[in-house]
């Protein structure tokens, strides 16, 4: 079966795990060649077996091309597109709070580019805040593995400068002064929920 990138690139996990063994080395034992992904998926394991928060990942949309039927009782996709998705990647509720959020990493060590995030993941985000949602970007620094929490808002003014003609990229000072650090841990992996309690005063 075939799978292909919206850009018509052909997936092929065979070499994507060749990569990812390249790039563990380089990690810290601390990090566990963890990719920030497999940590937040682990964070929202741990919520949801400790009755925290119920949140998960969104799947991937596919768009299947080509199906063969060799049976009347079975179907096989034999080509398939994974398509951009249109929102951000991760939502569920909290404490009565719908929570939504993105996260994306940079080996960019004093800023984060926009370039990372798309028009229409930020056009969900202001219309989450619209509906009163708590909607935020964890953000690696992978460098470092720092991680920040930065409320979506923040993330929306940068965005309106960037099209207006100013930086292409947030600071690492501004990300700092206006985001939160959150330190990686055991259980649960990386503690967003504890910086919401904080802002939110869910507690």
């Amino acid at each position: 079966m075939n799978f292909h990138y919206p850009n018509g690139r052909r997936y092929n996990p065979a070499a994507k795990t060749t990569k990812k063994f390249k790039a563990d080395k380089k990690w810290s034992y601390s990090n566990r060649g963890m990719t920030l992904e497999e940590d937040i998926n682990e964070t929202n394991e741990y919520y949801l077996e400790q009755g925290i928060a119920s949140i998960h990942k969104k799947p991937t949309p596919v768009q299947i091309v080509q199906v063969d039927y060799p049976k009347r009782s079975a179907a096989v996709i034999k080509e398939a597109y994974f398509k951009q998705a249109s929102t951000t990647d991760y939502n569920g509720v909290y404490n009565g709070k719908y929570i939504d959020f993105e996260a994306k990493e940079t080996q960019n060590t004093t800023s984060f580019p926009l370039k990372n995030f798309h028009e229409h993941q930020v056009k969900h985000m202001e219309t989450v805040l619209a509906q009163k949602g708590i909607c935020f970007v964890l953000l690696r620094f992978s460098a470092t593995e720092e991680m920040y929490f930065l409320e979506a808002s923040y993330l929306l003014s940068y965005w309106k400068r960037m099209k207006d003609g100013g930086r292409k990229s947030i600071t690492k000072d501004e990300i700092v002064s206006n985001g939160h650090r959150i330190p990686i841990g055991f259980q649960p992996r990386i503690d967003y929920i504890k910086i919401i309690d904080y802002l939110y005063n869910l507690k």
